[in-house]
């Protein structure tokens, strides 16, 4: 072979390589602008089908709530006094949601096989079962003795510093100082409007979880419902009540609703200290309406609280969460 032959040949070999290397680099770059494509397009699909189920989501709890407000209303038109016995006290349990859309002859195929992976369920809770913390400053900005002596005796049931309800106190009554001069001078905190936001006004994050179940934040000052709150709460409400004299009436009222103030203090007996209507009552005006929509994987949960005057059922806020599909399959 001449070398001018071998020249050939190894340029022949070099120009292979290059198309050889020219075509993997196409076909690289091809690949990955269609894996880009095919990722972005996944992307679309996705954040479409989350769109959409957060929309059918908040659809689906908004007419829970309308439904749980329909039934408070109807509870006030029959009057009375409210107990836990009523069939607003009754909890939903997880049912699904073609259940509810069973008698419903035009809804579509695809609506019915949607419905039936939908999971509803929800609770109405009465607020007025626990203790207020707005009943501890009085309009005028003084404390309320009655009511400071109330949350102590429920801070020491519950084994909690005290240390912490004087400077609950505290903040609270600066907070809820209308005069904007006061306010300014003395820093006070701002206004909580959540239970969770009493950790500002000086509560620890473990008091706060262990006074949870007991106690509420209301716009207003309320008094305890006998009917619906609990041992620890009728103990701590009633002065003269001890924790086994609290069970006795909470399984007294379990046979028989009381109806009125008067039939509470025949059943504690002439020993008792009066009651106050303005601490206590048989009636409730708010309440706390909790949906948890299951849909898939997925779970969104909504907490709402209502205030019912007569036959208007209004709602004051919604609070609506989303839990992971990872925590969701662990449940």
């Amino acid at each position: 072979m001449t070398p001018g032959n071998r020249h050939s040949l190894r340029r022949g070999a070099a120009q292979a390589g290059a198309a050889l290397l020219t075509a993997m680099l196409t076909v690289a770059m091809v690949a990955s602008l269609a894996a880009g494509a095919l990722w972005q397009q996944w992307r679309s699909v996705e954040i479409e089908g989350a769109e959409r189920a957060r929309v059918q989501s908040l659809w689906l709890l908004t007419g829970a709530l309308d439904w749980a407000r329909l039934i408070l209303r109807e509870d006030a038109r029959s009057g009375g006094a409210d107990y836990l016995a009523e069939p607003w006290a009754v909890p939903l349990e997880e049912a699904r949601l073609s259940t509810f859309l069973a008698a419903d002859k035009k809804s579509a195929p695809d609506d019915d096989a949607s419905a039936s992976q939908t999971f509803l369920s929800g609770l109405i809770t009465d607020l007025q079962s626990r203790l207020n913390v707005a009943n501890l400053v009085d309009t005028g900005g003084k404390v309320s003795e009655p009511t400071l002596k109330a949350f102590a005796k429920l801070f020491e049931m519950l084994g909690l510093p005290p240390g912490e309800l004087l400077v609950l106190v505290d903040n609270l009554r600066l907070a809820m100082d209308l005069n904007p001069e006061n306010a300014a001078a003395r820093q006070a905190p701002l206004a909580p409007q959540r239970v969770d936001q009493l950790l500002w006004l000086g509560l620890s994050q473990r008091s706060l979880a262990v006074l949870r179940p007991y106690i509420t934040l209301l716009p207003t000052r309320t008094p305890v419902n006998l009917n619906t709150a609990s041992a620890t709460v009728l103990s701590a409400c009633i002065p003269s009540l001890d924790m086994a004299q609290a069970q006795r009436l909470v399984n007294q009222r379990q046979a028989s609703h009381f109806r009125t103030l008067a039939e509470v203090t025949a059943q504690l007996g002439q020993t008792a200290v009066p009651l106050n209507e303005a601490q206590h009552s048989v009636n409730s005006r708010f309440f706390e309406v909790q949906g948890r929509l299951r849909l898939d994987l997925a779970i969104v949960e909504e907490r709402s609280v209502v205030q019912r005057d007569g036959l208007d059922v209004k709602t004051l806020w919604r609070d609506r969460g989303t839990s992971p599909p990872q925590a969701a399959a662990l449940q």
